[in-house]
């Protein structure tokens, strides 16, 4: 029986129920709609709107359902219209009268709104956790390899030396921006919107503030028309969702570059990686490539949520419906992606070596080179005219900074001494950048100590 069915003068055709119904989607938030309706009986029992004992039973009884769901004796019928009206009639078969007072003073409007919120707060709690672990994973990276000198690029040209910790906390800032960006949004999620019923409250005595303290929520949403429409939060978290997964898609470039025979940075564990049918040699990084592959599918889910939200009038629209399949996807994408990224950062080789022998190669120190012009008094752009010079006679004569014979400075400018080649030593251009958030080794092992402690 529909809970909607009294108007109607016949049953729909299954055509239109199989089209309107949502249970394969929101099945999944039981538990919430279940903890939901806990509170609001508890309160209209509270309130004298039911009495204590059709309270009682109604908990008792949904409390009796979810155990028997969560154990798979109790199994919701793939036909059922949505989860809320399979729970509720699962209760009034069990319990008679009582569960039919368990919807006075609320719709299904505010409470899928509700079970919506409930069910993204618990998943953000989960997407937090694993982020704080990949987190923990590159500050520990970052310490370990704080003096692994390696090539900083830009335009994916060798530019300055870095270390190899450094840039494991580079992309340890971006996760902890997108926790604090996952912890702002669960502020704007938590509030409740039961009470809101349909779109204008109720007549009912009830106390939406008992409700949102039951269900440790920060605070109600205070225009009834705009508790139930409002999808702000699925919007605002699968654009959080989005942005993670550009700073792992960011990764993963990386570490397909990296592993690759043609850089041979790093090479990934034999547990996360994959062969070929054809070529025996091969040694994929398909989990890398498969997360940059999903960003695409987040960045949809959250287009896909604008486009339903942005033509709909106030209040609550059909349209709607379309809501959980979009966000819960964007977290399932995320979940399933850090999933796997997590112990493949964390198994990967580093090819220390590799990593140095590059960054001799790529006058990488070229900058330090001219600034040891500028400390004999010779100006900035002169310098870096004789250092560019310099860089174009080596490449001619396949040499280095490193290898060059005084003579050879010499014949670039008077000012050079043997000094130089303590200026375009790699290690000694590491460590020489103190400044704050700099890659000197001690820079970057004070750095690690500040992510951990912070990644809370």
């Amino acid at each position: 029986m529909k809970l909607w069915a009294g108007r109607f003068s016949k049953e729909v055709s299954k055509t239109t129920n199989d089209f309107n119904s949502s249970i394969r989607t929101d099945s999944r938030m039981y538990k919430e709609d279940i903890e939901g309706s806990i509170a609001h009986a508890a309160m209209l029992g509270m309130n004298g709107i039911i009495t204590p004992e059709d309270a009682d039973k109604i908990i008792n009884g949904l409390k009796e359902i979810e155990k028997e769901l969560t154990d798979g004796s109790l199994v919701i019928p793939p036909d059922s219209e949505d989860i809320h009206t399979f729970v509720e009639g699962e209760l009034t078969s069990r319990i008679g009268d009582a569960g039919k007072r368990l919807h006075t003073a609320r719709s299904r409007n505010d409470q899928v709104a509700l079970d919506v919120r409930l069910y993204l707060r618990n998943e953000c709690k989960t997407v937090r956790e694993m982020l704080t672990k990949l987190i923990g994973v590159l500050a520990d990276m970052g310490k370990k390899y704080s003096d692994a000198v390696m090539s900083g690029y830009t335009h994916l040209q060798r530019a300055q030396p870095v270390t190899f910790g450094h840039y494991m906390l580079a992309y340890a800032e971006m996760f902890l921006r997108d926790k604090e960006r996952l912890d702002s949004a669960v502020l704007r999620l938590n509030r409740s919107p039961l009470g809101c019923g349909a779109l204008a409250g109720t007549t009912y005595p009830i106390d939406r503030n008992k409700t949102a303290e039951l269900l440790n929520m920060d605070d109600v949403c205070h225009n009834s028309l705009d508790g139930v429409s409002d999808r702000d939060f699925c919007i605002e978290l699968s654009s959080v969702m989005s942005i993670i997964m550009v700073h792992l898609s960011r990764f993963s470039e990386e570490i397909i570059l990296w592993c690759s025979h043609e850089f041979k940075y790093i090479e990934l564990d034999d547990a996360f990686s994959t062969g070929s049918s054809i070529m025996p040699q091969k040694k994929n990084p398909d989990i890398a490539e498969l997360v940059r592959g999903k960003s695409g599918r987040v960045f949809g889910d959250n287009m896909a949520l604008l486009t339903v939200m942005k033509g709909i009038p106030l209040a609550y629209n059909k349209d709607m419906q379309e809501d959980k399949d979009a966000v819960f996807d964007s977290i399932d994408s995320v979940k399933a992606c850090l999933t796997a990224f997590i112990p493949m950062i964390e198994t990967m080789t580093v090819k220390r070596e590799n990593l140095r022998a590059a960054a001799a190669s790529g006058f990488i120190n070229a900058t330090d080179c001219a600034d040891f012009l500028v400390s004999k008094g010779m100006p900035f752009r002169d310098a870096y005219k004789v250092t560019g010079g310099l860089v174009a006679y080596c490449i001619a004569n396949s040499k280095t900074f490193e290898t060059l014979t005084m003579d050879e400075y010499k014949n670039a400018s008077g000012l050079f001494d043997d000094g130089v080649y303590e200026a375009v030593n790699l290690e000694n251009c590491v460590t020489g950048r103190t400044s704050l958030g700099g890659p000197s080794p001690e820079n970057v092992r004070k750095e690690a100590e500040r992510v951990k402690k912070i990644n809370v």
